[in-house]
């Protein structure tokens, strides 16, 4: 996802919570806050004199979506540098402007933070349409994701029911209606809120923050040579070490590039699962739990070697955005069948109406017909009946002449 596409998304939560009539539009005030509080926490220079400049007109009404664009794309998005500001940091005040007024988290089996880890969710898988929505498709991903982390099976039936008990919805859900259905606990029952409040973090530590592994390890020092436990956290171009999973205390990281590469060691020092990360300037000799975890941990580490040397994005980004394309395709294929059906009805409606044209053409040749043979049947009777007068005539003639006749020769 393109970092502007990133930001406005939450922005659009934060301007949307921010129109209390629900008419499109947020008062000046509120939003010259809102701009204060985004230039702060993205890291770019406030320049209140260009927020004055730009809401400086006749109108003292409030401005639209449309109206606060310009300025939020040239005097902020635009100003954005990449990895120069805390994506947490940001999404958690987009987040708390926007969720007081949405949702209540005590009517949820999940936390504000899960709450808020599924609207960062939401957010990477909602279509780049306003207003946001999640289509089925992600909503099927997201679950199925859940459900393994919790280590319960995936059921499809129990997806289809709900999909069909959606109905008219089932387009897509907003982002209030995605958090409550999966604080609803329907696809966590008999699972405890701590497991699901795992299994959420889970999956926010890998669509969110790009976690492709972590877990316990143990790290061979540079200087005194002895080995300490840390939590390793493996992303797509950093692997980054700490004292605990809490995170609280970083130790140090690993840079990757498309150099690095991961081998097995054979087991020395008492050690055992052995494996060695070597990068251009320095080798880190790391040894994991058992051998299970060890092929894990060499099968992640080469994977995001790969990543780096073919150039392409994280796996859950690679498939997002494969499952996007496959769905265009799938709605260009579908807007074509449609067209090519329309064609066919239109071609059918002229052919039927070029067929009632013939039809009426032929009951009219008909009736005309029809009409004709009638006339011609009436004239026919009317010169019989005129036949039959003059022959009625001529006999009455013969028979009148003839009497005459008779008469005379007596």
């Amino acid at each position: 996802m393109a970092l502007r596409e990133e930001l406005l998304k939450a922005i659009w939560h934060a301007f949307t919570a921010l129109d209390v009539d629900k008419c499109g539009k947020v008062s000046k005030s509120q939003l010259k806050v809102l701009s204060h509080s985004l230039c702060t926490v993205l890291q770019v220079p406030h320049n209140p004199v260009a927020l004055e400049n730009h809401f400086k007109d006749d109108d003292e009404g409030p401005v639209s979506n449309q109206g606060y664009m310009p300025y939020l794309n040239r005097f902020i998005l635009d100003k954005v540098q990449p990895n120069s500001f805390d994506k947490c940091d940001f999404n958690r005040m987009c987040w708390t402007l926007s969720v007081k007024k949405n949702l209540n988290c005590n009517t949820l089996l999940i936390s504000d933070d899960d709450a808020f880890k599924v609207w960062c969710i939401f957010n990477f898988l909602s279509e780049d349409v306003y207003p946001l929505i999640i289509v089925p498709e992600e909503i099927e991903y997201f679950l199925r994701k859940l459900t393994e982390a919790m280590g319960i099976n995936w059921q499809q039936e129990q997806f289809e029911d709900y999909r069909s008990h959606l109905g008219d919805k089932w387009s897509g859900l907003s982002v209030w209606e995605f958090i409550k259905m999966v604080g609803s606990g329907l696809y966590s029952k008999a699972m405890n809120r701590q497991t699901l409040s795992m299994a959420i973090n889970e999956v926010y530590c890998e669509l969110i923050l790009d976690v492709m592994k972590q877990g316990y390890m143990w790290k061979k020092g540079h200087k005194r040579k002895n080995w300490n436990e840390r939590w390793f956290l493996l992303k797509p171009d950093l692997i980054s070490y700490y004292v605990g999973e809490d995170l609280m205390e970083k130790k140090g990281e690993i840079s990757l590039n498309s150099k690095c590469y991961v081998e097995s060691l054979p087991d020395k020092d008492g050690k055992k699962c052995l494996l060695l990360i070597k990068c251009s300037e320095r080798s880190f000799e790391i040894s994991a739990s058992d051998k299970k975890k060890k092929q894990e941990w060499i099968q992640a580490i080469q994977t995001a070697v790969n990543l780096l040397k073919d150039e392409r994005l994280p796996p859950h980004m690679e498939g997002r955005q494969k499952r996007r394309e496959l769905r265009q395709k799938q709605q260009a294929e579908q807007e074509e069948i449609t067209r090519r059906m329309k064609e066919l009805q239109l071609a059918n409606e002229d052919k039927q109406q070029e067929l009632e044209k013939m039809r009426k053409e032929l009951e009219e040749a008909a009736e005309q017909a029809s009409l004709e043979e009638q006339k011609r049947l009436q004239t026919q009777m009317q010169l019989q009946d005129r036949f039959r007068q003059e022959l009625e005539r001529e006999k009455k003639y013969q028979r009148a002449y003839g009497r005459a006749s008779g008469s005379k020769v007596f």
